[in-house]
């Protein structure tokens, strides 16, 4: 199934502009929806930005202009309303998505798909005041969404059938291959994830090795492409922090963050987006 011809995203952030060029570059028309008119503008600069790039490296055939031109950007959820799919991308919180995604189904039509791009929340219970749960699903891209070959389908409680199949072919149809899951905390990439990267938080701690070395044993023994720490940068120290209490409260104390990631966070050091995590990204 391809993807639907119009495509809505909510959120125009790092995450929210990768998925709209995602879908962007698989031949849809996009609509990014952002909270006021300056946020609006990054997005679509942001969006921009990536579509050039794969227009240099030729990973497109299209030009900069067929692309941008199924481009557009808003503050109104009503831009939504001829989407055949809206991906909700806004911060890893249960209740600014879940208000998000009551105000987006809203403005769906009742063919229209819904799906969180969510890496650990819920998706049954961000379904449950939802009007069509049905036709709700987790759609969890990876960061950089570009370069990513990775989506994992999450399916809720109530999802139905027809949509798991659909999202498994959208995530073919955007070069990617599709992991299906069923609703679980973390679910299957997340909670593996994190998992490691707390082990390799608690060993900087307690001195074990840098973060150089336990990385590097990570990429270079078990063929990671990036050591657990330096993606933890790259993801953000807070948001890994927020998915670790997250699964700490559903999972147990196992997923409990280390003090060094609460130290790190609340002096500001939140990974590459600050310029500095567990590395110097300056």
């Amino acid at each position: 199934m391809a993807v639907p011809s119009t495509v809505g995203v909510l959120g125009g952030g790092r995450m929210g502009a990768g998925i709209a060029h995602a879908f962007c570059t698989a031949g849809a028309t996009v609509v990014v929806v952002e909270r006021d008119d300056a946020a609006a503008s990054a997005a679509r600069d942001r969006v921009a930005s990536a579509l050039a790039k794969s227009v240099e490296r030729g990973t497109v055939t299209e030009t900069i202009e067929d692309l941008t031109a199924r481009l557009s950007v808003s503050t109104d959820y009503a831009a939504f309303s001829g989407a055949g799919l809206v991906v909700e991308a806004v911060p890893e919180d249960f209740g600014l998505k879940s208000t998000a995604l009551v105000a987006v189904e809203e403005q769906l039509g009742s063919e229209g798909w819904l799906a969180s791009n969510t890496s650990s929340l819920s998706v049954s219970e961000l379904a449950e005041k939802l009007q069509r749960p049905e036709r709700f699903c987790g759609l969890h891209f990876f960061n950089p969404v570009p370069a990513s070959t990775l989506i994992e389908v999450v399916l809720g409680k109530q999802t139905s059938r027809e949509l798991a199949e659909a999202a498994a072919a959208w995530a073919q149809d955007l070069g990617k291959t599709p992991v299906v899951v069923n609703d679980a905390p973390g679910f299957a990439s997340s909670r593996l994830g994190v998992a490691i990267a707390l082990e390799a938080m608690r060993m900087v701690e307690e001195g074990v090795a840098s973060a150089e070395d336990i990385d590097a044993a990570m990429v270079l023994g078990y063929k990671h492409p990036t050591g657990p720490l330096r993606t933890t940068d790259i993801v953000g120290l807070d948001v890994r922090l927020g998915i670790a209490e997250y699964l700490a409260s559903t999972l147990g104390p196992r997923f409990e963050p280390p003090q060094i990631l609460r130290d790190k966070v609340a002096r500001g050091e939140l990974g590459r987006k600050s310029g500095k995590g567990f590395f110097d990204w300056s």
